[in-house]
């Protein structure tokens, strides 16, 4: 061995014990993981023996494994928390070289209010864990732009996260996935409402149902179909008529992009009843309807979903009657007589007393019989009156004939 390469070798030994003497506790070190166990991991840097991160300082969240923060071969930035040589201890962390880093980028992050990417760590009572060097903490009304009941299937998500809050000094970093979704919402939005138009007919998802009507995703923007819009037929309340999730057909009403509003019809998008109440209903058809409103000029009767028919108040009954109420209440089932149909106008006249027979007429009173029920008066024994016409001639002459006279 030359010279020179003694030298050099004593060099490198030295350098290696001016390493050794100069490790204390605070120091910042680099080093690669060789070996991993459930609860720590081992990390070689140079030194006579190879330090050891435990579990909690491996990461700023918990964690179940070291092998959910480090691989073997892995290169790690740590500090020393401890060093005893007599017992061969040296202990690293990984959480705190990475807490300081993270801290500039956080800063940073929340100034410009830009969006990164965060992988859930954990779930916990009131939202999610992170890991961003620092702890993250995802708020559960901070997840989505919607109510989610169980967050149990989000760890290990990737999210992408705005800086909401930050604390140095406290170690608090609130982060939030809604308002980044909310913002891409609005931004869709606006282009889609550009692109509907009034008329235009949509195939539709329904998300939400209340009591006023349902809400229907079109492109990524949900529009309100009022509950008097969603069939021909009278709806009491839209889950009757409808589900969450359900596929629908739908023409856009209206749309008002200053207020973000967008209204939907499903029937409109459905042919009207009165389409095909040419082909269903003919003058003379004798059909079954069921009363729906009493009017006091008579009654309309529903002879097929969204098609009724007016029976007015004459038709009613063969009777004379001085309301509908009289002899119909609603929700009865009748027959009826179609007695017009004009689609143009949308209207359909019936009879309900022309589907009856109408009662006997009075028999006539026999010939030569007293027509009225007066009090009978007995002329047999009137002096003044003659049973036969002759003598009843003479007789009434003869009485007024003086009287008579005068008018001559």
């Amino acid at each position: 061995m030359s010279e020179e390469t003694r030298n050099q070798e004593n060099a490198e030994t030295q350098d290696q014990l001016d390493q050794i003497v100069s490790l204390k506790k605070g120091d910042t070190v680099k080093g690669t993981i060789v070996k991993l166990e459930d609860n720590q991991a081992y990390v070689s840097i140079g030194y006579k023996y190879d330090g050891v991160i435990p579990v909690r300082e491996l990461s700023s969240v918990q964690l179940d494994n070291a092998s959910e923060a480090v691989q073997v071969g892995q290169e790690v930035e740590c500090k020393v928390v401890s060093i005893n040589d007599d017992k061969e201890s040296l202990v690293l962390s990984k959480r705190a070289i990475d807490t300081e880093n993270s801290w500039e980028e956080l800063e940073k992050h929340f100034a410009d209010q830009d969006v990164f990417e965060v992988t859930v760590a954990d779930v916990v009572k009131g939202g999610l864990v992170a890991d961003v060097g620092a702890r993250g903490f995802i708020p559960a009304s901070m997840v989505e732009r919607h109510f989610v009941e169980d967050f149990s299937d989000y760890k290990g998500r990737t999210l992408r996260v705005k800086v909401k809050e930050l604390d140095r000094e406290n170690n608090k970093v609130i982060l939030s996935q809604k308002e980044v979704l909310e913002e891409e919402f609005e931004a869709n939005k606006q282009q889609v409402m550009a692109d509907l138009q009034e008329g235009q007919v949509l195939e539709g998802t329904v998300q939400r149902l209340t009591q006023f009507g349902a809400f229907v995703d079109v492109g990524g923007v949900d529009g309100l179909v009022h509950v008097s819009e969603i069939a021909w037929s009278h709806v009491e309340k839209p889950s009757d008529a409808l589900s969450e999730g359900e596929q629908v057909k739908v023409k856009v009403l209206k749309v008002d992009p200053e207020k973000g509003k967008i209204s939907l019809s499903i029937k409109a998008a459905q042919p009207g009843p009165w389409e095909s109440a040419s082909d269903k209903f003919n003058i003379g058809d004798v059909v079954t309807g069921e009363v729906k409103r009493l009017v006091s000029f008579g009654a309309f009767v529903e002879l097929a979903p969204g098609v009724e028919g007016l029976v007015h108040i004459s038709q009613i009954s063969h009777k004379h009657i001085g309301t509908p109420q009289e002899v119909l209440k609603e929700g009865q089932e009748v027959q009826v007589k179609v007695l017009d149909v004009n689609l143009d106008e949308k209207r359909i006249s019936l009879s309900i007393k022309e589907t009856e027979e109408a009662p006997a007429a009075p028999a006539p009173s026999p010939r030569g019989e007293r027509a009225s029920k007066g009090p009978k008066i007995d002329l047999k024994d009137n002096p003044n009156v003659s049973l036969n016409n002759q003598g009843m001639s003479v007789t009434l002459g003869e009485r007024f004939g003086d009287k008579l006279s005068k008018f001559k």
